[in-house]
Order: C-alpha cells, then structure tokens, then sequence
C-alpha cells in the first residue's frame, strides 16, 4: 500500500512516544507532515529530525483541547502546502486513580484531551478535506477502551473516540473521507514507562506474543489506514496489542 507523495498529514501528540513513530514513518512513505504538540521542544525535536531524513515536515507548538489551536494546526498546514489530506488524533494524557479517589480535575483533564481534542482537530480538518472529497483521518485509542483498573476517565474517553469514529465514518464518507480507529496495547513511550514496572510487567504478562509493543507496531497501522488504496476501509476499531484483546493465555 501507498501513499502518494507529497500528501499532508497532521499528528497529533506527535512529540514522543507513538505520535513520534508515526510522524517519522509517513515522512518516510512521503508524506509532508505537520508535527503537533503542546510541548514546543519536541515538535521542533521531531520536525527536525525528519528534515534530517530528507523530508518535510512543520513544527506546530498547540493544545489540542483548545479549538484555536486545532484550527492553527490545520490553517498552518494550508498556508504551507494547500492542503490536509491526512489526521491521525494522537494526543493524549493519562491521570490514573480509583473511581473513588478520582477528581473532577483528572476526569475533566483526561476527557479534554483525549476525546474534545480528537473531535476539534476533526471538525478542523473535515473542511478543507471535504472541499477537495478526499481524506484519511486515523484516531489513536487504546485497548483501555474495554475498561482498566484506575483509568475511569480515560477508558471512557478512549471508548468515545471509537464511537466517535463511527459517527465520523458515517457522516463523511460520502465525501471520500474514510474515519477509522486503532486500539494499541502497551507500547514503550514515555507514558507506558511512567507506570510502576510491577503493573508494567504484571501486563506484558497477559501479552499472548510476549513482547511489549513500539510505535512502529502502531505506525505501519496508520499507514495501512492512510494508504491510497483504503478508500473502502471505513469505520473500523483494529486492535494492535499482541492478542490482549482475545483474552487468550499463553
């Protein structure tokens, strides 16, 4: 599968982590790609690196929970190249506590970030995408989705971003715009590695490949999504976690 060159992604989160991955390997298959972060550092970081690699890439410093900031991304991206052809929602945050000790600081924190900023950097990229009747927008989720101990709030957004991507599939296709969701299991980035190793490997445990992901694992997904030849790939939830989800046992 292909994506043809010169096509503009937007990432999300895409200062670390899985968002790294997936900016680094659209770069490689072509694509132009605008690199988003609330943290200014990385984006520059990770811009950078894929201008050292021989592609382009734009550095966008922005909050993904503020509506200005997702129209920056996409505005930004238009005043450099024209276009938006491809979203993938990276972004988000974990702020993890038992149902009766959460806050309404960490529900509110986790729901903003992980679900409100999947759907304003949407509702930002489905206008430019609709104008020309082509796109692939790619919602990152998690395998959480189905419930974990600690993660209420974040559980329940990633649950909405699969919804959401229904809702989305459905309402953009008839515009060429295909809206899909990947689920990961535990990939090694920075959020993974700030859980306390004892659950870290308490869950690669229950992984029936044995082996913790990486974001390439997620990557090469989003290329698959995004690929010129997935204009009937539509409003699908896939699962890249090793097996997790069948609830198998090695």
């Amino acid at each position: 599968m292909t994506i043809k060159k010169g096509r503009v992604a937007i990432v999300t989160g895409a200062g670390q982590g899985i968002g790294k991955g997936i900016s680094l390997k659209l770069a490689e298959n072509g694509a132009r790609v605008v690199v988003c972060d609330i943290n200014e550092e990385t984006v520059r970081n990770v811009a950078a690196e894929i201008v050292a690699n021989g592609h382009e890439a734009l550095a966008v410093a922005g909050d993904v929970g503020s509506k200005s900031d997702c129209l920056s991304f996409v505005q930004s991206a238009l005043q450099r190249w024209g276009t938006v052809d491809i979203l993938v929602n990276n972004a988000g945050i974990i702020r993890d506590a038992f149902i009766e000790n959460m806050t309404e600081e960490q529900w509110d924190a986790v729901l903003r970030v992980n679900l409100k900023g999947a759907f304003l950097c949407t509702q930002a990229a489905m206008k430019p995408m609709k104008l020309q009747n082509y796109g692939r927008i790619i919602n990152i989720s998690s395998s959480s989705c189905k419930g974990n101990i600690g993660q209420a709030n974040y559980a329940s957004a990633k649950a909405g971003i699969n919804a959401l991507t229904y809702v989305a599939a459905l309402e953009l296709a008839r515009y060429g715009i295909t809206v899909n969701s990947i689920c990961p299991g535990v990939i090694d980035t920075p959020m993974a590695r700030s859980v306390p190793q004892k659950i870290l490997d308490r869950w690669i445990a229950t992984i029936p490949t044995q082996r913790i992901g990486h974001p390439d694992d997620m990557a090469y997904m989003v290329l698959a999504f995004a690929a010129e030849e997935a204009g009937y790939l539509n409003g699908q939830t896939i699962f890249v976690d090793g097996g997790m989800q069948t609830g198998l046992k090695m």
